[in-house]
């Protein structure tokens, strides 16, 4: 039976918030689908004190951007976006288009087509987060989608230019200063000033990613992103407190609202680490958020064995598992929920988040137990196709369809099947709605 050495909000309370998320989301939107560019204006003052006369930057004021930056900026920046493109090639190279006889004369087949816009959201209020640049501007144009577009707010009052260095970089093709739920539902909703596009993309906060949840339908989104998420699983042979200590508090200082958990088999482990973590709390630049979010939403649990924190960690199902056990492979063998792992002490979110390759836009909110992270193959439809190439291969398919429709009563569909039996079979096949289906 594990034990709770701590426990973060109850789920009445996240409850409570969400809510209150949801109202707020929603009339914003509801205000950018009657106004227009006069709503996303309105909002863009009230919650960024950001106006211009266009919010999309101009190549002038991009480059400006670019040139702020060092030669080492700028070769970091495209170290990183090399690995990120490097595995989204991978990854599209392993889907490929099929095309099967499975039977003599009939062809199936399916494509992966991108879709035609993208509109990739770069958070960038507290800190000017610019991987996510990469994570979304490339994986979309790795895919195929011919127009990628992004939302950034502004930091300092102004374009971060490392944000928008990063976003001319990956190839955007319009990039745009603009932050929130107001990025959002333009680029979801369209806009006189700004086109819509087909899927929405990227990781936000509370409200960005509420706003992507009510715009799904209308268009696509990646996944559920909100709040930063960790757990790290770890035990006295893999692991030490300062190790485990530092990785916790290195993705709480996301936000105050970032859960941050400790599954251990090691009880002195555990109590080690709390220690550790009220030490570094003293020193961590960033301490004022870390500590909102490790005291509202940091958890320690103490499991008995591995397959114990198996168990609990799928019922988690954290964006962030960080594991550094005696056999981390262990869980990547047996885990099934779970946006991305982190195998051993060599490796870490961070690692993930800013520079080695996979994707750091990952599933939030339990969302992880039915999708994983941003790949290419959010930017792709699959679409299936038949050919029928013989009037025999027809007039076969065509009898076992007419049986068919007529054990679910469709006569319209029935005759689709019988007039097929009729001409390439050469069979006197009644109209389907005035006889028995083909015998």
């Amino acid at each position: 039976m594990a034990e709770y050495l701590k426990r973060g909000a109850t789920a009445e309370a996240k409850d409570t918030a969400d809510r209150k998320v949801r109202d707020a989301v929603e009339a914003i939107l509801a205000d950018i689908e009657a106004r227009g560019d006069d709503a996303v204006r309105d909002l863009s003052i009230k919650f960024d004190g950001w106006d211009r006369d266009s919010y999309r930057l101009t190549p002038d004021e991009i480059q400006g951007c670019i040139d702020q930056l060092t030669g080492q900026d700028l070769k970091d920046i495209e170290f990183a976006q090399t690995q990120v493109r490097n595995f989204a090639q991978i990854q599209r190279d392993s889907m490929k288009d099929v095309e099967v006889e499975t039977l003599p004369g009939v062809v199936l087949g399916h494509r992966h087509l991108p879709v035609n816009g993208a509109g990739c959201y770069v958070p960038g209020g507290k800190y000017p987060l610019l991987a996510s640049a990469h994570m979304s501007v490339i994986t979309a144009k790795v895919a195929g989608v011919k127009r990628v577009i992004t939302c950034a707010p502004p930091f300092g009052g102004k374009p971060a230019p490392a944000i928008v260095a990063a976003q001319a970089m990956a190839g955007a093709d319009e990039i745009y200063c603009l932050g929130g739920i107001q990025a959002v539902g333009a680029m979801g909703i369209g806009t006189a000033s700004i086109a819509g596009v087909d899927v929405l993309v990227g990781p936000g906060n509370a409200f960005v990613a509420e706003a992507k949840r009510q715009l799904f339908g209308r268009v696509g989104i990646d996944l559920f992103a909100g709040p930063t998420e960790t757990l790290v699983i770890c035990d006295e042979v893999g692991c030490d407190a300062e190790l485990a200590a530092t990785d916790l508090l290195g993705q709480a200082e996301h936000g105050p609202d970032s859960p941050a958990v400790l599954l251990t088999t090691s009880r002195t482990l555990a109590l080690e680490t709390m220690r550790e973590i009220e030490r570094l709390l003293q020193i961590l630049p960033t301490a004022e958020i870390a500590r909102r979010a490790w005291e509202n939403f940091g958890e320690v649990i103490v499991a008995e064995d591995d397959a114990e924190m198996v168990r609990i960690a799928d019922e988690i199902a954290s964006e962030h598992v960080q594991v550094m056990t005696a056999n981390p492979d262990y869980f990547l063998d047996n885990m099934t929920n779970y946006g991305a792992l982190f195998l051993g002490q060599r490796t870490n979110v961070s690692f993930g988040d800013k520079v080695i390759g996979t994707n750091h836009t990952l599933p939030t909110k339990k969302a992880a137990r039915y999708t994983g992270g941003l790949w290419v193959g959010k930017f792709l439809k699959t679409c299936t196709y038949q050919k029928v190439l013989t009037d025999e291969a027809s007039a076969m398919i065509g009898e076992y369809c007419s049986r068919l429709c007529a054990l679910e009563g469709f006569a319209g569909h029935g005759e689709q099947a019988n007039i097929r039996v009729r001409r390439f079979g050469g069979r006197n096949v009644p109209y389907a709605g005035r006889a028995e289906p083909v015998a």
